[in-house]
């Protein structure tokens, strides 16, 4: 089953954007992928509104410029890793004026604010877990569209609901060899879904 562009990373746009990076088509087409990613990242971190759609656009400025000499390798990474740490970056810089402007100011409140925001070790940690744990959300998605009902129910129960085989056997009129079945099933195909969505 093909990946929605939601999830996917297109080496075609990205291509276009290093080959040609005043494309605006390219660059419209790149901002609706990505914009509200990056935004959405800053506003967990803890910006405001405003800042964060400042980051966002400083993001947007520092992969205009990389663009003129990025090349897409999927087998060195993702981009969406790499998108993260220039967000990340970003974020940092613009949490780094702050607290400079807030020392300067002597307003106490916004460096209380801010030195209570999470250190870069932190948010590295944090980071790799919310990218996990979308990935899963996305895999399991994918996967439960391709399984019966009641395989993934098997799964659901006894995987992620913690119920023993028993159970979730009696619960779902299932034999408790099937349930084992269906959960190794699911196991290897969202195992596999998420390779693929981490290699792309």
């Amino acid at each position: 089953m093909p990946e929605s562009s939601q999830f996917a990373t297109s080496p075609t746009l990205l291509g276009r954007l290093r080959a040609a990076p005043a494309d605006e088509a390219a660059w419209q087409t790149f901002v609706g992928r990505y914009g509200p990613k990056v935004y959405a990242w800053c506003r967990g971190w803890g910006l405001q509104e405003t800042d964060a759609q400042d980051t966002t656009q400083d993001v947007l400025v520092r992969l205009a410029r990389a663009m003129r000499s990025f090349t897409y390798d999927p087998a060195a990474g993702s981009f969406r890793g790499w998108l993260r740490t220039v967000t990340r970056r970003a974020w940092a810089d613009h949490l780094a004026a702050r607290r400079r402007a807030a020392v300067g100011t002597g307003d106490s409140e916004t460096a209380a604010r801010l030195a209570a925001l999470p250190d870069a070790e932190d948010l590295d940690r944090t980071l790799e877990e919310e990218h996990r744990r979308e990935v899963f959300e996305h895999a399991a998605e994918l996967v439960r569209r391709r399984v019966a009902a009641h395989t993934w129910e098997a799964f659901r129960l006894t995987a992620l609901d913690g119920l023993s085989a028993a159970d979730a056997a009696a619960r779902l009129g299932m034999q408790v060899g099937t349930v084992f079945v269906a959960k190794h099933k699911v196991k290897e195909m969202l195992a596999e879904q998420i390779r693929r969505l981490d290699d792309g």
